[in-house]
């Protein structure tokens, strides 16, 4: 036997395979993002238009744009108002989901009434929400969940309908109530459609957060967007893009987490699947 065999699978050569893994793993996450970078300093630098302002300008806009009163008086209202339609969806997307998913005759009743209203674009809703609503936080809320919701409502009648007939029958003869049987079968069996329809709502909410601001708001991320652009403070308006990316970049990173931990048993099988 080798005398490199022990030292590959003592503690200090696992150490090492595992730092080696996570230098690799930082270089890819960074090394793309830095190329861009590099390309907007060149582009920046040789275009003669001023509206594409090189990083470090942004990242000094950034600095002193965000990091005061700002964050305080835009980003947190915005970022409350984000979480607070992500919960209402996740809500009340899984609890209408499981019930019209779990019963044939309401699944058609209201099939076509929710391709209906999934058709709409959520952002029509905005002069509406504004006439009933006024422009208030609720207004926004609405708007945010009116598009966010389908994703996960979706996912969950098809990840509540594809449950497997023989363990339903099988909870059946241990005479488990409907509701017994979607808590502690069904929506389990459902959890990656479901986890799947979340991290597109996730982009959505964000996405209606911003354009819901920037129509109908005094304060928030789209509205000082929308502030700096018609003010021609182009390296503030681009920092309020950059710290856009951020909070999404946090929010998926945050999802991973929590999907990790849902999904482990998923995860599980899938490994020894493929083992």
């Amino acid at each position: 036997m080798s005398a490199e065999a022990p030292a590959a699978s003592s503690p200090g050569g696992r150490a090492a395979r595992l730092a080696r893994r996570a230098g690799s793993s930082l270089g890819y996450a960074l090394g793309l993002p830095f190329l861009l970078l590099l390309a907007w300093g060149i582009w920046s630098s040789l275009s003669p238009q001023i509206f594409f302002p090189d990083p470090l300008t942004i990242l000094r806009a950034f600095v002193d744009t965000w990091i005061g009163p700002s964050f305080v008086v835009d980003v947190l209202p915005s970022l409350a108002r984000l979480a607070i339609a992500i919960v209402v969806s996740i809500v009340i997307g899984i609890a209408a989901g499981a019930l019209i998913g779990s019963i044939r005759w309401l699944r058609e009743l209201l099939e076509p009434t929710l391709e209906f209203f999934r058709a709409i674009p959520p952002p029509v809703l905005i002069p509406v929400a504004m006439l009933l609503l006024g422009i208030t936080d609720e207004m926004k809320l609405v708007v945010i969940v009116a598009g966010a919701i389908w994703p996960i409502l979706l996912n969950t009648i098809e990840g509540v309908r594809a449950t497997d007939a023989v363990v339903l029958d099988t909870a059946r003869s241990f005479r488990l109530s409907r509701a017994e049987r979607i808590r502690f079968l069904v929506l389990p069996a459902a959890s990656p459609r479901i986890m799947a329809g979340v991290r597109q709502s996730l982009s959505i909410a964000l996405i209606l957060m911003v354009i819901s601001e920037m129509f109908a708001s005094s304060s928030g991320l789209g509205y000082r967007i929308v502030y700096f652009q018609r003010n021609y403070l182009i390296a503030e308006m681009w920092s309020g893009i950059l710290l856009l990316g951020l909070v999404g970049v946090l929010l998926a990173a945050a999802f991973t987490l929590v999907e990790r931990r849902v999904l482990r048993w998923y995860h599980g099988i899938t490994e020894v699947e493929r083992g």
